[in-house]
């Protein structure tokens, strides 16, 4: 298998992906229990050296389930009736989940709101308060 690329910025080598065919359950008629075109790549995230720890803490995250128990991405494809198409597909799911991990998340600076939207807001406080004190019961005058 040859290295994963993920648009010029890293390359996954070769010894860190595995993939494994089985028989599928999607489309193929009998095709489907004669050949095994669905497949499973493995990306062995904690022996690889290709992604910071950061990367790595943040592909974790997004893999959820898709992380098996001896910390490695399982990545699937059945919906194509060639084993070379699923294989292309599980590479892109794979190539589209590390490309997101590499994205370090902003940092988000706390603000204060202006005067403005102080007043603001408590200006509409006491007039939806004034709207629902009006709608107490009537008083007729007799």
């Amino acid at each position: 298998m040859k290295r994963l690329d993920i648009d010029g910025e890293i390359a996954i080598p070769a010894r860190d992906l595995s993939w494994r065919a089985t028989r599928s359950s999607g489309p193929g008629g009998q095709n489907v229990n004669k050949v095994a075109t669905k497949v499973t790549l493995r990306f062995d995230l904690e022996r690889s050296d290709a992604l910071t720890a950061a990367q790595k803490r943040r592909l974790r995250k997004l893999a959820g389930r898709r992380l098996d128990a001896d910390g490695a991405v399982l990545v699937s494809a059945q919906a194509e009736r060639s084993q070379g198409q699923n294989l292309e597909r599980a590479r892109a799911a794979l190539r589209r989940l590390v490309k997101k991990a590499l994205v370090a998340p902003k940092r988000r600076v706390a603000t204060k709101p202006t005067k403005a939207q102080r007043r603001r807001r408590l200006e509409d406080k006491r007039r939806q308060s004034e709207k629902k004190r009006r709608r107490g019961p009537v008083k007729v005058d007799s």
